[in-house]
């Protein structure tokens, strides 16, 4: 599994420890740091940075700016595929909506299936493109809790054959952490959780051999999280009430 780690992380020399041979998630919201995912990484993908736009408040509308990036970076060697544009907590139509107006090719651009959306879209996208994404959206927003579980298990049995292989590559938004990457058969996941630990002090003042500066931060966090891979096969393991999903 490719273990994407979401830019940007500050200051730029940690930024270049915790991508530096690796993977770099790159979101067209902060950009800025492109350049040294080029210059360092073995590969990089790129976000189309909706998420952050939903959260601060002003949800993107034209895509226009995006799609020129996008296509310009594809030409890249290193650049493996791009987010396709999407709306965090839309209805199904809206996200349609835009997957048709996207130039990007279907080997490249990457849909996002929100696990508020129904299984029969899920089945479509995972017919169609090359890689889907999944987020986490809804009643199913909190990565890992109960009705997470229960709703990618069902999820798991749309996009696995009946060895429980994956139909198509399956990227984890937000999903970088090892108990949750480890469970499933992703090809790659991403998450910040580099960029929004290195920098907070409290969390690395317990214990007497803790790293003292930010760039070994990256480093040790880095190495955590690459210690452990996704399974090749999903297990059928997980179980809500009694019953295998």
């Amino acid at each position: 599994m490719i273990h994407y780690h979401g830019l940007p992380i500050t200051p730029a020399t940690a930024a270049a420890k915790a991508i530096d041979a690796g993977h770099a998630f790159v979101s067209f919201a902060h950009s800025d740091q492109l350049s040294i995912a080029i210059e360092l990484c073995q590969s990089f993908a790129v976000d189309n940075g909706a998420f952050s736009a939903w959260r601060s408040g002003n949800p993107i509308t034209d895509w226009t700016a995006f799609y020129d990036w996008a296509l310009n970076v594809k030409k890249i060697p290193s650049c493996d595929f791009a987010v396709i544009p999407d709306v965090i907590d839309g209805a199904e139509a809206d996200n349609d909506d835009l997957l048709r107006d996207c130039p990007l090719p279907t080997w490249f651009g990457a849909p996002v299936w929100h696990m508020h959306e129904s299984l029969e879209r899920l089945e479509q996208l995972a017919n169609t493109y090359v890689r889907v994404c999944i987020g986490s959206s809804g009643e199913f927003s909190t990565v890992g809790s109960q009705a997470w579980w229960s709703k990618i298990g069902q999820a798991m049995r749309i996009l696995c054959d009946d060895m429980g292989r994956p139909i198509c590559k399956l990227h984890g938004l937000r999903m970088l952490d090892p108990e949750i990457f480890t469970k499933l058969p992703f090809a790659s996941a991403d998450s910040t959780n580099i960029g929004r630990n290195v920098g907070i002090d409290n969390n690395w003042k317990v214990g007497n051999y803790q790293p003292p500066t930010k760039e070994m931060r990256a480093q040790v966090m880095r190495s955590r999280i690459e210690a452990h891979n996704a399974p090749a096969v999903w297990g059928f393991q997980m179980v809500e009430q009694g019953v295998l999903l």
